[in-house]
């Protein structure tokens, strides 16, 4: 991982680009990766951005909407990069220590409470509710 960061800060200033003075490794890296995305096969537009702020409902002020475009390709870039990882012949895990859940026997039951569930019912008939009709 090591070695795939230098790269990725000699891709910096390969692209014409210098580390902002006060920015720590990292977030130099990522200021890269916001500003000069690799070519993907999934990325989003600003028009995307737009939307997807919408249905957030978040607001987002129009001169954010570039780097929030840098984000979410940093984003989906990660996910297409776990998409190349070979899961060939690994079994799914509900943990990552291995376990048996505790599994109760697959019975139907009232619950043994029915009197009590339509005690406060206005209208019942053989604990059952009783509901005005509604469709003609």
């Amino acid at each position: 991982m090591r070695h795939s960061n230098q790269k990725r800060e000699r891709g910096l200033l390969k692209h014409g680009g210098s580390r902002p003075s006060g920015l720590s490794r990292e977030k130099a890296l990522c200021y890269r990766l916001c500003r000069f995305p690799e070519p993907r096969l999934m990325s989003v537009d600003a028009d995307t951005v737009r939307r997807i702020a919408h249905l957030a409902r978040i607001a987002v002020r129009e001169e954010d909407i570039e780097h929030l475009k840098g984000e979410l390709n940093a984003i989906l870039a990660f996910v297409e990069q776990l998409a190349e990882v070979n899961v060939e012949g690994v079994e799914p895990m509900t943990s990552v220590m291995p376990m048996k859940l505790k599994q109760r026997e697959d019975v139907v039951t009232d619950g043994n409470m029915a009197e009590d569930i339509v005690k406060n019912a206005p209208a019942t008939a053989d604990n059952f509710f009783l509901v005005p009709k509604v469709v003609e």
